[in-house]
């Protein structure tokens, strides 16, 4: 029984395709035996300079095959990591610090003085650069002795939650639900050698984890493509053809993007596996790649970090109208869905309620913050037999005919206008089918009450032809009464639509 993601790393490809290309950034390349030497080195020096267990190492580095190489050293010494931002605001930064306590940080020469900067000691700093060098001489008993000492409920890794007003969370995953969801993945989208991962999330976003841990596991090739190209649809996919990529795990914003411009009518790279998570994928859009790729397979999955990347999954087999919703489909693997009413209940039928997960899936909670840990990890209400973790999602769903499960928006993104409950992920829904518009989100002014649509044009819409079409989708108290056309939407560091730097607007 496997217990600690290494032994995927140890007994696949370091047994099996030494010499294959395992990581590509846009500096360097490095096959499997080398990552194994690298990030060995890197745990020797980590252990020369602490030679605590189970704690964390914060990981300050840009996306890129060294910060692999820090994560899988980590590892190799009993310890877990935490991938942090290098754009994070001063601040920001210092408060992820100070939860993390007052471990090692791993960096390299360029960013070390931002580090200083907030008064972090420097004898808590390590240099990456230490550990990709051949000097460094690592014995590999002392590294397996000590990962003898890890269980799979150790953790491996800390991300800190994105977008909050507060102190930053973060949320701890072990190697147990690592290796339920990797496991799972391998086996539903029958993963190999053969497959060339192209990475689209940070290393400081779960879905990082489907990437890394895959190419670990199974011997395949991942290429980290460089942020920038993601501005840039056309530069994107001539990238993602050059390097021959065949599987893609994106955020649908992206490949709205490509979509938009149509960019699969000029560049068709060899993709096979099409999967994406992170917020609701237009159908329009789906069905754009579905049309140039018609024998690829196309997966929705959904989840909220707290679970370990993804709980649900739909493998898209039939056709779907671009004004129709994707499910996001059935429960992965030794995962249980619940769907309970404002009392707790289990709902019946189609009804609504918010979905809750359980299973080996679930963080171990919030890094130091049992308080919150308390709040969104709470006692199953329909097992009064023997103490039995769920997590909360606060998003709400139901579940259609077929037995699939539908996303309608989160719990906090649901209004009440003109006394009717709304879902804004309903409205915007229905915006992205309307012909010149490229893509959309819609946002709830408070102090206003204005159901206001911020939206990318091709053409020069009226709000009310936008609100003419909608009236055939959507009743009058659910239309915008706000418009307001941008060059494109901001988002995120991990490429979704920023909601947040939108309402802002609304100021």
């Amino acid at each position: 029984m496997q217990i600690n993601v290494l032994e995927y790393f140890e007994s696949g490809p370091l047994r099996q395709c030494r010499g294959k290309v395992a990581i590509r950034d846009e500096c360097q390349c490095f096959n499997f035996a080398e990552v194994e030497r690298f990030s060995k080195n890197c745990a020797t020096l980590i252990i020369q300079r602490n030679s605590t267990l189970n704690q964390p190492v914060a990981v300050f580095l840009p996306k890129s095959a060294s910060a692999i190489i820090a994560n899988l050293g980590i590892l190799y010494t009993g310890n877990c990591y935490s991938n942090l931002d290098i754009k994070s605001p001063p601040q920001r930064l210092k408060r992820m610090l100070q939860n993390l306590g007052d471990g090692l940080i791993i960096t390299n020469a360029k960013y070390l003085e931002t580090l200083l900067s907030i008064e972090i000691n420097p004898g808590r700093i390590l240099l990456i650069e230490e550990a990709l060098t051949v000097e460094v001489r690592y014995d590999n008993a002392v590294l397996m002795r000590r990962i003898a000492h890890v269980i799979d409920t150790n953790p491996v890794y800390i991300i800190y939650t994105s977008g909050s007003t507060g102190d930053p969370k973060g949320v701890v995953i072990s190697h147990r639900s690592i290796i339920d969801y990797i496991d799972w993945a391998r086996t539903t989208y029958c993963v190999t050698q053969d497959d060339i991962i192209g990475n689209q999330a940070p290393l400081f976003f779960d879905n990082s984890t489907l990437d890394v841990y895959l190419c670990l596991s199974c011997g395949c090739t991942l290429t980290l493509i460089p942020e920038e190209l993601f501005a840039y649809p056309i530069k994107l996919m001539d990238f993602v053809s050059q390097y021959q990529i065949n599987f893609i795990f994106w955020v649908p914003s992206i490949m709205t993007s490509v979509a938009n411009f149509q960019i699969l009518d000029v560049v068709k790279p060899p993709l096979k596996k099409i999967l994406f998570a992170g917020e609701v994928m237009p159908t329009r859009t789906l069905n754009y790649w579905r049309r140039a790729y018609p024998l690829a397979v196309f997966s929705n999955l959904y989840g909220p970090t707290e679970i370990t990347v993804d709980c649900t999954y739909y493998i898209v087999d039939r056709e779907f109208d671009d004004g129709e919703k994707l499910p996001i489909g059935y429960a992965c693997r030794n995962t249980n869905i619940l769907i309970l009413d404002d009392n707790n209940r289990a709902v019946k039928g189609d009804e609504i309620g918010e979905l809750c997960v359980r299973g080996s899936s679930l963080a171990l909670g919030y890094w130091n913050n049992l308080e919150k840990t308390a709040t969104a990890f709470v006692q199953n209400p329909l097992n009064p037999n023997y103490p039995e973790t769920i997590y909360r999602t606060g998003d709400m769903v139901y579940q259609n005919r077929q037995g699939e499960i539908m996303f309608l928006g989160r719990k906090d993104f649901q209004i009440k206008h003109l006394g009717y409950r709304i879902e804004l992920a309903e409205i915007e829904h229905a915006v992205f089918p309307v012909i010149g518009v490229r893509n959309a989100c819609v946002v709830y002014n408070q102090d206003k009450k204005e159901i206001t649509l911020f939206y990318e044009a091709t053409l020069d819409l009226s709000p009310g032809y936008i609100r003419q079409i909608l009236l055939k989708s959507l009743p009058k108290y659910m239309l915008p009464t706000a418009f307001h056309r941008l060059e494109s939407l901001p988002v995120t560091a991990n490429g979704k639509t920023d909601r947040q730097q939108l309402i802002a607007k609304l100021a």
